[in-house]
C-alpha cells in the first residue's frame, strides 16, 4: 500500500507544475492499459486549482484515456501471452478474465461502457477487448462514451461546486458511479420495456 501512496502523491504533485496538462495526458493514456493510479486524482486537482480550465482538462483527460485503451486493446489483441496476461496477473485478476470474457458475450459494448465509466478495472477490460477479438468500432465508441462521461461529470461538479466539492468527489466517487451507471442502465432498461 505504501507504493500506491507514493504512485498517489508522485501523481498528484504534478498538478502544482507547467506540465500538468501533459501529465494528465500521460497518467490516462497509461492508466487505460497499466498504470495503477486513476487519472481522476490528477484531474480534480487541476480542476480545483484552475475551475475555469475543468472542461479543458477533462477533454486532455478523454482523449488520452481513450487513446490508452487502444493501446490496452492492442496489448490484447497481439501481445496477450508477453504483455497482457503478466499485467493481469500483476493486478490479481488473472480469475475474472473468463468472467469478462462472459460479460463480452453477454454485453458486448455495455461491458466496456461500465468498465469505463465505474471504478472497475479499464486496463483489464481493454485488453481483454482486444483479446476476446471484441469489435473496434464498438470498442471505441463505448470508450469515448463512458471516459468522457467519467471525466465530464467531475469537472462539471468542479466547475459547478467550486473546490468545495473536492472532498466529496474524492471520498463518494465510487458510490456515485455506481449509482449513475445503475440509474442509466435502468432508463435504458425501462426505454426498452415501454418502446
Amino acid at each position: 500500500m505504501n507504493m500506491f501512496r507514493k504512485l498517489y502523491d508522485w501523481v498528484l504533485h504534478w498538478a502544482e507544475t507547467p506540465y500538468g496538462a501533459w501529465a494528465l495526458f500521460i497518467v490516462a493514456f497509461v492508466e487505460s492499459s497499466i498504470f495503477p493510479i486513476p487519472p481522476d486524482v490528477l484531474l480534480i486537482a487541476l480542476a480545483v486549482a484552475i475551475p475555469q480550465k475543468a472542461f479543458k482538462f477533462a477533454l486532455i483527460c478523454s482523449v488520452g484515456s481513450v487513446l490508452g485503451g487502444w493501446l490496452g486493446y492492442l496489448i490484447g489483441w497481439q501481445f496477450m501471452s508477453v504483455i497482457g496476461e503478466p499485467i493481469i496477473r500483476m493486478y490479481g485478476l488473472t480469475g475474472k478474465v473468463d468472467y469478462i470474457r462472459e460479460l463480452y458475450q453477454q454485453y458486448d459494448a455495455w461491458a466496456v461502457g461500465i468498465a469505463g465509466f465505474t471504478p472497475l478495472p479499464y486496463k483489464i477490460f481493454t485488453i481483454a477487448a482486444g483479446a476476446f477479438d471484441i469489435n473496434f468500432g464498438v470498442f471505441t465508441i463505448a470508450s469515448i462514451l463512458s471516459r468522457s462521461a467519467r471525466f465530464f461529470l467531475v469537472a462539471g461538479l468542479i466547475h459547478a461546486f467550486g473546490p468545495s466539492i473536492q472532498s466529496f468527489i474524492n471520498r463518494y466517487f465510487d458510490m456515485l458511479a455506481v449509482g449513475f451507471t445503475a440509474c442509466l442502465i435502468g432508463g435504458f432498461v425501462l426505454v426498452k420495456y415501454i418502446m
